[in-house]
């Protein structure tokens, strides 16, 4: 009688796992940040994943609808960390911008993830052919801008930064600073030359600050 009861509890167990969506879903995070969107098939990402085209599509519906889910992904994974490290009240303005940008080089430059930014290595290209996903990528990108520059307007109401500072024109210089960051990993810069780029923003961020004011008109 407990033999029966066992396979009864057994059977009812319901059907196993087939994968594991959140690894799949970073080994395609990583294809796509290596080879950008259109350079990535579904033969490689089969491959990569370990799931048949069939899965794949009965879960994301499309090549597009696992992208996108893979840039959900990224987003969660670095995005959300490196923004942690940005918004820290107890840090001055300038240890925060320090801990952001060598968080976001670590990622750049580091040996877990694909050289540069998901982002800026996506975005890179993305034709005209899929302006859909280029519209996505676009979105995110302004969103990250629109992190900083919520950071810097902050930071300027506790009167660390200027009044008459410029707070948009700065996040626009810092974006820059990030895209060129991004590139240089992409290229082959180390660690150490991404560091060497932040420790030079920051020692212009004095001057930066004091002389980036905004026309008054």
């Amino acid at each position: 009688m407990a033999t029966d009861v066992t396979c009864c509890t057994r059977k009812g167990r319901g059907r196993p796992k087939i994968f594991d969506r959140d690894a799949m879903l970073d080994k395609a995070m990583m294809l796509f940040w290596q080879h950008g969107y259109e350079a990535t098939s579904l033969a490689d990402l089969v491959e990569a994943t370990g799931a048949k085209a069939p899965t794949l599509y009965a879960e994301f519906n499309s090549k597009e609808g696992l992208f996108r889910a893979a840039l959900d992904r990224y987003m969660a994974r670095f995005s959300a960390k490196h923004r942690a490290a940005l918004f820290c009240e107890e840090k001055t303005v300038e240890q925060a911008l320090r801990d952001y940008l060598q968080a976001l080089a670590s990622c750049f430059a580091g040996s877990d993830t694909p050289a540069g930014c998901f982002l800026i290595n996506t975005s890179a290209t993305v034709s005209a052919a899929s302006e859909p996903i280029a519209d996505t990528i676009r979105e995110r990108q302004t969103a990250q801008e629109q992190t900083l520059l919520a950071f810097l307007l902050q930071r300027q109401l506790r009167g660390e930064i200027p009044a008459q500072t410029d707070v948009q024109t700065t996040a626009l210089f810092l974006s820059c600073i990030i895209h060129g960051m991004s590139v240089s990993a992409r290229e082959g810069a180390s660690l150490d030359k991404l560091q060497q780029i932040i420790d030079t923003t920051l020692q212009l961020w004095p001057l930066l600050i004091s002389q980036n004011e905004r026309n008054t008109g």
